[in-house]
């Protein structure tokens, strides 16, 4: 307990949970909008869409997260002078990294976004589809309106799961210097080595809070908007 005690009075433990919890709102938000769009152009009757879509997942989803994540920070902002921040203020390079930091963790998980909700819209019968063509809706009214909110009362469960993905992946953004719980762990190994243990327990239960009632609430979601078919 002396231990826990000393951690937390010498290190912002609940402001580096904070900052995971603002990542991953903010990723989540992005990472929903970009998995859409490519979900969209994945099943659009354009076949040049659907190659793009197939592209973007393709290639997303097997390139670590590790690796976009120094392409934006120290490839678009340190090397082209990308810069999502005001360079004048004294915040400017924590700002930047938070700022790329999200804009990563948006479009590496818009990849299994997109796929969730590509598998959601498999589940609507094909039927639906024909139907708002017979009345004259074209592909994105009859997309908008009557695919997705169906595809997205089956991708519930797959969208969990991405989301508590993201939430864990937040820590690498640790390598870019966001003052998130990784970075704060290693600082507590590099300056309290002797408190092992207390700082793996408070970096995993710190997780365990953050995910676990995730896990419970999709698991919940899905079962009550289960379509009996």
């Amino acid at each position: 307990m002396d231990g826990l005690q000393t951690l937390f009075q010498e290190y912002s433990v609940f402001a580096a949970f904070w900052m995971t919890i603002k990542l991953t709102v903010l990723g989540a938000i992005g990472a929903m909008i970009i998995g859409t769009v490519v979900a969209i152009m994945r099943v659009s009757p354009v076949r040049v869409f659907q190659l793009a879509g197939t592209a973007y997942v393709t290639l997303v989803r097997n390139t670590p997260l590790t690796l976009l994540v120094f392409a934006f920070a120290f490839g678009l902002f340190y090397t082209l002078q990308i810069s999502l921040a005001d360079p004048n203020s004294p915040t400017s390079l924590a700002d930047n990294a938070f700022r790329w930091g999200v804009v990563a963790l948006s479009v590496y998980h818009a990849a299994f976004i997109a796929e969730a909700i590509r598998s959601g819209i498999n589940t609507v019968p094909q039927g639906q589809a024909e139907a708002a063509r017979a009345i004259g809706l074209s592909f994105v009214p009859t997309i908008t309106t009557i695919v997705l909110p169906q595809a997205f009362r089956g991708a519930i469960a797959p969208l969990g799961n991405t989301l508590i993905a993201l939430t864990k992946n937040t820590t690498v953004l640790a390598t870019i210097g966001v003052a998130e719980p990784a970075l704060m762990m290693r600082n507590m190994l590099e300056f309290n080595s002797s408190l092992l243990f207390a700082i793996f327990f408070i970096m995993a239960a710190g997780f365990v809070i953050l995910t676990l009632p995730m896990g419970i609430f999709f698991t919940w979601w899905s079962r009550k908007l289960a379509v009996q078919r």
